[in-house]
């Protein structure tokens, strides 16, 4: 009987230990699965299919992205020719406070090449942390290999969408109705703000 119960003990030890192996396994597998889709590679470069001989960037990107070559080119340009609007921005700072914004762009695009680098330029006036701005380019399909363009009706780029409690407030498209720091204010006051292909 003794043995028995002995038998049974160590039966159930190792079936718990087991079960403990089993789920650290799968929490490790998980945890991997996560961290391959945070990893997804930043500033990824491909070629374009339109223009040989030239790259652009697709998937999700940031300012260090934009700012290197070859890039950096129309980036510093445009940055440098928009004249910021500082009485708009004095308006804009306390609007951002809890606004998150992501932007659909493409690098091959000269509607983005000229609101895109306008827009960081405000941002930074603007004391806004564009560590936080979600950046993500698109192929001249307005796609990207992972979707992340997908429930974001992206049909023109730049789309710029200003958000605030997963709530959308406004977006910009392709080009502003008055101008980028003019727009933004229109969008974060709650006016009624349609941007150029609103119905």
């Amino acid at each position: 009987m003794k043995k028995l119960l002995l038998l049974i003990t160590v039966l159930g030890i190792t079936a718990c230990n087991m079960g403990k192996e089993n789920k650290n396994s799968d929490e490790i597998t998980s945890e991997e699965n996560n961290m391959e889709k945070s990893n997804e590679t930043m500033n990824k470069l491909v070629d374009d299919p339109e223009e040989e001989g030239s790259k652009m960037l697709i998937g999700k990107i940031n300012y260090a992205g934009l700012k290197s070559e070859p890039f950096d080119i129309w980036f510093n340009q445009s940055n440098k020719e928009h004249m910021l609007d500082t009485t708009a921005i004095d308006l804009i700072k306390p609007l951002l406070e809890n606004v998150s914004i992501k932007v659909f762009m493409g690098t091959w695009c000269e509607d983005s090449q000229r609101e895109v680098p306008g827009l960081y330029k405000v941002l930074n006036a603007s004391n806004y942390n564009i560590d936080t701005v979600e950046m993500i380019a698109v192929s001249r399909d307005k796609d990207t290999p992972a979707g992340l363009e997908k429930g974001f009706d992206i049909q023109y780029v730049p789309t710029i969408i200003f958000e605030k409690d997963n709530k959308e407030l406004g977006r910009i498209v392709e080009y502003t109705q008055d101008s980028l720091e003019r727009d933004i204010l229109a969008i974060l006051n709650g006016s009624d703000y349609q941007h150029s292909y609103a119905e």
